[in-house]
């Protein structure tokens, strides 16, 4: 490979610096200065002050809830490519339907038994 073949990606990277430079230059030029007093520092939320602390505590329902959503959005994911190459595969004679639709299954077993545990109830 030569220069010439990262000229691209070198252009791109390039790109993204001058970018990234002018926004964070323009942002420091015209953006607001904070008067150094809590009033104006604070957040602002619907005219009212905050109350309570910064961080809140979150059920360990809320936990289990994103990470499954988050399991079953990267199994998804990995379907995308399967859909993408289908025809090709079918053009080359590849048998590539049963091991995909045997992920599938996979996946709605775990759906089941998430189900059956009560792991999407949120009223519990």
């Amino acid at each position: 490979m030569t220069l010439h073949d990262y000229l691209p990606v070198l252009i791109q990277i390039l790109i993204a610096l001058f970018l990234a430079v002018v926004i964070l230059g323009a942002s420091h030029l015209l953006g607001q200065r904070a008067a150094r007093n809590s009033v104006k520092d604070s957040a602002y939320e619907c005219g009212m002050p905050a109350a309570g602390g910064a961080t809140t505590r979150f059920s360990v329902k809320f936990y289990l809830t994103a990470m499954l959503f988050i399991v079953f959005d990267i199994e998804v994911v990995f379907l995308i490519p399967w859909v993408l190459v289908y025809r090709d595969f079918l053009a080359q004679n590849l048998p590539i339907l049963m091991p995909v639709l045997f992920f599938i299954l996979v996946l709605v077993v775990g759906l089941v038994y998430e189900l059956k545990k009560g792991a999407l109830e949120w009223d519990k």
